[in-house]
């Protein structure tokens, strides 16, 4: 872009990228030399655009806070807006004369059509416009099959993205930023607490404000403690909820806090640096590839989140949800304390670990008989890395109507996964309080406990905790009929 006169002022349009670190917008922006209107715009009124859940919402509240006071540190200001994205950034970029305007792009069909007719606007407008990788290691149309496809299996796509060369070193933030004035004729700026993001009667977010610090300072801090504490055991015990070997990352990359490139980085300098086991740092960034992999296939199948990949599954034979049954697993009531344990750990902390998320959405599905969809909507709604495009991805995957899914017929059964990976009972223990003091033998199966064992525990069955709302071995057999009932080929 050419130079500028002073005043033709340009924007950097934020969306989910709220950060300054490895930000190719704010440093495209801050290199044209010329004063910056760093712009949000909070929409729920484009056509298609999926409004944010509640604790997502909770996340952006205090993500946009933390954003704008890093952006005062520098000199810069952070603007809001709100209204349909597309129209309002032209209304600003006309108002301001600029000269151009950055973002980083999006992947889902109707942000890319948003971000498609702004793009169109402003060119026929004089504006020059320029968009930037800043959400993930490689775009994905940088990743095809050699027929020039996408691929609908994670092992060779991961293997063709590792195969080209590393992604660029992460930019630096900038040291500064002149704020434009705002102008004239452009919209009125909202404060943040218009957008009424956080929840107030009742106020269900004080699990969130105990467990995480939203913004790019608190991603850092938290890169920086899994790299110093946890990543050595992470291979081995990723899967164990009972243990903290995960990186608690996910919301940080939601909302572009921390990017792909940063973590991938950082993971290979600690790995060249002996401080990360090679085993450890690769499954890592496997997991960091997962994400890859499912904004692949968002770009490349719009309707993720809306209609199976899979397309035999529409003939499945799913039950309409029994609002007792469906009640009881949202609020960790099903009477299996894993499942349990899970549902709670996810209303009270906005997360949940991975393993269990792939436990609680199979009893959903195969259990109960329950469309995926029905689970992928309240993960949207209850989860702060609710994101648009592994939520989908991960809930397909578990009911087999995904890409490079489990089959359908693979089960998970809740008592044995439960034995398996929290054997002692720490993590049900943790969020299961009424059983806390049942001995390890009866922990994941408090229906089969000795009365005088229930007694001495405080355990009261259809009491203070119920009975399993369903039988998991007729269960199992009810699901396998209904996938053979759609002579679908799980082979």
């Amino acid at each position: 872009m050419s130079k500028n006169s002073k005043n033709e002022p340009v924007i950097v349009w934020f969306r989910d990228d709220l950060r300054l670190s490895d930000q190719p917008a704010v440093s495209a922006a801050v290199s044209a030399d010329v004063p910056v209107l760093c712009l949000y715009v909070f929409d729920e009124e484009s056509p298609a655009i999926r409004p944010l859940g509640g604790a997502s919402r909770w996340w952006l509240h205090h993500s946009l806070a933390t954003l704008g006071a890093s952006l005062e540190k520098l000199g810069g200001r952070l603007d809001i807006l709100r209204g349909p994205g597309a129209e309002t950034l032209a209304t600003v970029a006309t108002a301001s004369r600029a000269s151009g305007v950055f973002w980083t792009r999006r992947y889902g069909s109707a942000e890319i059509e948003i971000d498609r007719r702004a793009k169109s606007g402003l060119s026929d407008a004089g504006v020059a416009v320029r968009s930037f990788n800043g959400q993930l290691l490689r775009e994905p149309w940088e990743v095809q099959t050699k027929a020039g496809t996408f691929f609908r299996v994670f092992t060779p796509f991961w293997r063709a993205l590792r195969a080209l060369p590393d992604p660029t070193r992460p930019l630096p933030a900038p040291k500064s930023i002149e704020p434009a004035a705002w102008p004239d004729g452009a919209p009125q700026r909202v404060d943040l607490e218009s957008l009424n993001l956080l929840p107030k009667k009742p106020d269900w977010s004080t699990g969130l404000r105990e467990t995480w610090t939203p913004g790019e300072h608190g991603a850092m801090q938290q890169l920086g403690m899994f790299l110093d504490e946890r990543v050595s055991r992470y291979a081995g015990h990723r899967d164990r909820p009972d243990v903290a070997a995960t990186s608690a990352l996910s919301p940080f990359l939601r909302f572009g806090e921390i990017s792909p490139r940063q973590i991938f980085h950082a993971v290979r300098h600690a790995e060249q640096a002996g401080s990360a086991p090679a085993r450890d740092a690769e499954k890592f960034l496997t997991e960091i590839g997962w994400r890859e992999f499912s904004y692949h296939l968002l770009y490349y199948v719009p309707d993720l989140a809306r209609a199976n990949f899979q397309r035999k599954f529409e003939a499945f034979p799913w039950r309409e949800p029994e609002p007792e049954a469906l009640d009881a697993w949202k609020h960790g009531r099903t009477g299996y304390p894993l499942v349990d344990a899970g549902m709670r750990e996810l209303w009270q902390t906005g997360i949940m670990h991975n393993r269990v998320r792939m436990i609680v959405a199979s009893f959903l599905v195969k259990d109960l008989l329950v469309d995926w969809r029905v689970g992928e909507e309240w993960f949207w709604n209850t989860l702060c890395d609710a994101d648009p495009a592994s939520n989908p991805a991960s809930w397909q995957w578990v009911a087999g109507s995904g890409a490079d899914a489990a089959p359908y017929f693979r089960v998970f059964n809740p008592t044995l996964q439960a034995k398996k990976f929290d054997p002692s009972g720490v993590y049900v223990r943790s969020f299961v309080k009424e059983l806390a003091g049942l001995p390890d033998t009866w922990i994941h199966e408090p229906w089969l406990a000795p009365a005088d064992v229930l007694r001495r525990a405080g355990v009261m069955l259809d009491g203070n905790y119920p009975r399993p709302i369903i039988d998991h071995s007729r269960a199992r057999d009810r699901a396998l009929a209904a996938l053979s009932s759609t002579k679908t080929d799980t082979a």
